[in-house]
């Protein structure tokens, strides 16, 4: 990657394309008035996402489940690595529940990796998927799921849920895989993403993160390799560092460079192409399923 032309080097204030406007609206303020007085748990708020504001607007939201404890410790992420706890068998009802009250058209469900599970938590998922189905029938569902080790009987229960996206984000170029996703393998990866497809999901969906080192060439490599594996949506976005404990960010990619990548994958032939700095893996999620 030529430097001077598609990057700056991260200087100690944010560049000025990384700027985040406050979340307002109108409905932005009844789901936030509702989500406090229930007491509900989303990404979007936990997070602190950049889009918070403009996808509530448009009637989307991400939940993450199976607790806020990650059995992985990415040098990216900032959800705490530890033991975790117990399921909680109640949470798919809780979840259905929540979608329910903030009246969500679209919903995206994460979750950690439960490496701890025999299922690895496969079955929590799948029954998440039902009960926000059976509480929400108008409610379209994106699953950004962990890869479950490539074990197919568990990815089977994603496929048998039959969400209307299913996402798997590679998060960085196979170069810098073992070094930013410590437990985790870039060809596992494609592979539960190529098995996906290959089993009936509609609409596959990965994303990617920029600034950790990575050069032109091997972004565009793995946006290909994603192509190849029949993926149908990608997400480009900027790495930001969550504290001094995780990777630093190496370089600010400049608009320029995203509105680059955004145009090489729509002529790959990738369905959606969400790339910007502040483009996270649900921006623009209720988009996706068209």
């Amino acid at each position: 990657m030529n430097t001077a032309e598609t990057s700056v080097a991260p200087p100690k204030g944010k560049p000025k394309w990384l700027r985040v406007k406050l979340p307002v609206g109108q409905k932005y303020k009844e789901l936030r008035g509702v989500v406090d007085k229930y007491d509900l748990h989303t990404i979007c708020t936990s997070g602190s996402c950049p889009n918070m504001g403009e996808c509530w607007t448009e009637g989307t939201a991400t939940f993450m489940i199976l607790g806020n404890t990650c059995t992985r410790s990415c040098g990216f992420c900032g959800v705490k690595t530890g033991r975790p706890e117990d399921v909680d068998w109640a949470e798919p009802e809780k979840v259905a529940r929540s979608i329910k009250l903030m009246e969500i058209k679209h919903a995206v469900l994460t979750s950690v990796d439960r490496d701890d599970l025999k299922d690895m938590g496969s079955i929590i998922w799948k029954e998440t998927v039902a009960a926000v189905r059976r509480m929400n029938p108008t409610t379209t569902l994106e699953t950004l799921i962990p890869d479950f080790q490539g074990v197919t009987r568990n990815i089977d229960r994603i496929v048998a849920a039959n969400p209307e996206v299913v996402s798997h984000n590679m998060e960085t170029v196979k170069r810098l895989t073992r070094e930013v996703r410590i437990q985790a393998k870039y060809d596992r990866s494609l592979e539960v993403l190529r098995y996906l497809k290959q089993e009936g999901i509609n609409r596959t969906k990965s994303g990617i993160m920029l600034g950790l080192g990575e050069q032109e060439a091997e972004v565009i490599q793995t946006m290909e390799d994603l192509r190849d594996n029949n993926v149908d949506v990608v997400t480009i976005g900027q790495y930001l560092q969550p504290s001094k404990k995780h990777l630093p960010v190496k370089e600010f990619i400049t608009p320029e460079q995203f509105k680059k990548y955004e145009t090489l994958g729509l002529e790959m032939g990738f369905r959606h192409v969400e790339s910007g700095a502040l483009v996270r893996s649900s921006y623009k999620a209720h988009k996706h399923i068209l």
